[in-house]
Order: structure tokens, then C-alpha cells, then sequence
């Protein structure tokens, strides 16, 4: 299954004991008394997926701040973006998970696809070196920083909800406070009744797209 994983990543590993490590959760090395799993490899995954973005910001945008460029990368670093990416390469049928993650669906879990991602990319960094790692996520990336809007939070938010539920998440005005030449909204974003996030603007676009990138925070911590 390996063999079919290398062809779409772009990369035929020399040791393929890297890209094993990397698609080991540590559920499954616990069971099998195996000190060897993928967090290690996240973590310098992490790092290169990081500095690759961070370039390829860089020269896209050579007239935006460090603020601007910062919010981007925020975006396509954040857990959805890895997910949707660890989707594309049909990362969970590769998986190695411990029995109790496996019954509980955890090769569709958002949390353990993109932290395998990282791992994966954090094994090419060390079978072949920054370039080939960067060259596969900015083959990833090329689809995605032209188009990524650092404020969107709102689109990305209905993406998720309704993937999983089939119905977008709902807005609700909590109050309004201040006079009215300088109010300050604050909203709440739910579904059915749960609370997702909340945020305060000074218009309701902006206390909206204050409450999905809270709510957007809220699930990465998930």
C-alpha cells in the first residue's frame, strides 16, 4: 500500500521505515509495545511545512507587512487546510492505529490526518532534504495561496460545518453596545444548539467573521 502512497505524494522514500514511523499514530505503538511513533516527526514536519509557507508567501505577496503575510500562512497551516490535504492523498487508508482509534473512526479524524501529514512531511525533510519536502508541499500550496483570504473565516467555518452535518452553521446578534455612531456588535455562531464560537466587531460582517475564526479555533483544539 506504501508503493500507491509514494506515487501520489511524488516521492519513492530510500528508507521507507521513515514513512512508516510517520503513518504510526501512537495508539498503534502502544499496543504493539513499540516506542516508535509519528509525534516526533510532526513536530519537525511542522517546522518545514512552516518555513516553506512562509516563502511562498513571501514572493507571492512582495507588497504585503508581516501582518498580512502572518494571517495567511495562519490559514493555510491551520488544521482544515492539513486535513483537506492529508484527504487529497487519501492519507487515512495508510494509517496505523491502535484498535480503539480505529473503531471510533479515527482515519477520518481532522486532528490525526494533518498531525500524520506534518509527520509525512517531516519524513521527506529527512530521506531527502528541505528540497524535496518543499517541493511537495508547494505542490500542495500552488492551489491555495493565490485564493487564500486571511479573513475568510466564514467560508472556511461553513465548509467544515457542512461537511459534517449537511446544514450551515447560524449567526445570532447577542447585543449591541455603544451609541450609534461607534456600536460594537457581538455574535454568537452555533449549530442546533450548540455554541460554536463567539466574536464582537464593530459591523456584523466584522462580529461575524470574529465568531467563526473563534469557532475555527475552538475545533482545531479538538
Amino acid at each position: 500500500m506504501q508503493d500507491s502512497l509514494e506515487s501520489v505524494l511524488g516521492h519513492r522514500f530510500r528508507r521507507p521505515e521513515l514513512l512508516e514511523e510517520a503513518l504510526t499514530h501512537k495508539s498503534y505503538a502502544f499496543e504493539k509495545n513499540d516506542r516508535r511513533h509519528n509525534e516526533r516527526l510532526e513536530f519537525l514536519g511542522d517546522s518545514v511545512l512552516a518555513a516553506v509557507t512562509a516563502h511562498r508567501l513571501f514572493e507571492h505577496y512582495p507588497d504585503e507587512d508581516e501582518g498580512r503575510l502572518s494571517k495567511r500562512k495562519a490559514v493555510l497551516v491551520s488544521r482544515p487546510t492539513l486535513t483537506r490535504w492529508a484527504q487529497r492523498v487519501r492519507l487515512g487508508p495508510h494509517l496505523r492505529l491502535g484498535s480503539g482509534e480505529e473503531s471510533t473512526g479515527g482515519r477520518e479524524r481532522a486532528s490525526i490526518l494533518a498531525n500524520a501529514l506534518e509527520a509525512v512531511i517531516g519524513a521527506v525533510y529527512l530521506d531527502a532534504g528541505y528540497k524535496a519536502a518543499s517541493d511537495m508541499v508547494t505542490g500542495w500550496l500552488k492551489e491555495e495561496v493565490s485564493g487564500v483570504d486571511e479573513a475568510d473565516f466564514k467560508s472556511r467555518l461553513q465548509e467544515i460545518v457542512q461537511k459534517k452535518h449537511k446544514t450551515p452553521p447560524e449567526y445570532k446578534m447577542v447585543k449591541t453596545t455603544g451609541p450609534d455612531h461607534d456600536k460594537t456588535f457581538a455574535v454568537k455562531v452555533q449549530f442546533g444548539a450548540r455554541v460554536l464560537g463567539s466574536g464582537h466587531g464593530k459591523s456584523k460582517k466584522e462580529a461575524e467573521q470574529a465568531a467563526a475564526k473563534d469557532a475555527l479555533e475552538r475545533i482545531e483544539k479538538e
